[in-house]
């Protein structure tokens, strides 16, 4: 039998993906959280599944609820709060972490806080945050495109979604940005007010999405994961603007499940490009429901880092921790580039 995986949160959106995924794949997951009730009804959908009670409050019940466990994958927003302490508890047990933030600023605090880390490096445990359709996905498409190339002048991701149901998470994650944009320019990290508005223009998507309005200075994960290890001057992040409606709706209303599975139908195409000089090289994935893609994408990785196919220890991204190619093409996605 595989090892046990621990899903803390495991009564969100985006956990009952992951532990459909864990459990096709024939891991043992081990739900957890704080909401009994929320948790003993996610377990009821597959029975047998053990379930802990767990609080980031309580590092006692933490340390309860992962033991026994190789790795714990956090889907609990907002993940300002659960992050640190679980990442805390991963490393006092000496088991890898993993996460499903989109939440920007707080990519960029886990990065600040653990990537030197004594305790992280003395533990020999992997911590592998936004393993998510935000985070993962641009990265590893980046990293696909630079290839050989040492450095680039220009990275930009443009992403497009025919519609956006958001889920709470999401919803608390924006209002707790407060309009703060987090952008790379000038080969560093920043974190601007919101008290400007961000740029405009149009991007030309493949079909079926074509040329398209979009928002510039999206503050998505991607921008502090390819920082984090592709050289680059500046990183563009584009989102198309006819899904922003659905986020500022007066009652915005969740995903909807369009089959058995509980994926929607959304359709979403991420487009990246690398631009050297004159030169450019171009790598693009499109797939269905951001949410739902996530799963794949972080058991993934969980996957690769128990069975010793990563590429370090630490915190690390997904470009940086795997091969990124190979990676690409075990997600149920269509690849170019």
């Amino acid at each position: 039998m595989k090892p046990v995986i621990a899903v803390f949160g495991a009564y969100g959106h985006t956990a009952r993906f992951v532990t459909a995924e864990l459990l096709e794949r024939g891991w043992t997951p081990v739900l957890s959280g704080r909401d009994a009730v929320k948790l003993a009804a996610a377990a009821t959908a597959h029975p047998g599944v053990e379930w802990r009670i767990a609080s980031v409050d309580d590092s006692a019940s933490l340390d309860r609820a992962i033991a026994g466990a190789a790795a714990v994958i956090n889907c609990a927003g907002p993940f300002g709060d659960t992050a640190p302490s679980l990442i805390e508890a991963a490393v006092r047990a000496g088991i890898h972490y993993l996460d499903v933030t989109g939440e920007t600023l707080v990519a960029m605090s886990t990065f600040d806080t653990y990537r030197d880390d004594p305790k992280v490096r003395e533990a020999g445990i992997v911590v592998a945050p936004v393993m998510a359709f935000y985070g993962a996905l641009g990265d590893l498409l980046a990293t696909a495109a630079i290839g050989d190339w040492p450095a680039a002048d220009e990275i930009t991701v443009a992403v497009a979604l025919d519609s956006w149901h958001p889920t709470k998470g999401t919803l608390l994650a924006g209002r707790r940005r407060a309009g703060r944009r987090v952008v790379f320019a000038d080969h560093r990290l920043q974190v601007l007010s919101g008290d400007e508005p961000p740029p405009t223009g149009t991007w030309t998507f493949a079909d079926p999405f074509g040329t398209q309005d979009v928002v510039g200075e999206f503050s998505t994960t991607d921008v502090v994961t390819i920082s984090q290890h592709l050289k680059t001057a500046r990183i563009n992040a584009f989102l198309n603007t006819a899904p922003l409606k659905d986020l500022s709706a007066p009652e915005p209303d969740g995903p909807r499940a369009a089959d058995a599975s509980g994926r929607s139908d959304q359709a979403f195409l991420v487009e990246v490009v690398v631009r050297r000089g004159n030169e450019q090289r171009r790598a693009a994935a499109r797939g269905r429901d951001i949410y739902a893609i996530s799963a794949p994408i972080v058991v993934e990785a969980a996957e690769r880092i128990l069975t010793g196919r990563v590429r370090a220890t630490g915190v690390v991204t997904a470009g940086e921790a795997f091969d990124v190619k190979d990676f690409l093409s075990s997600l149920p996605l269509e690849v170019d580039g």
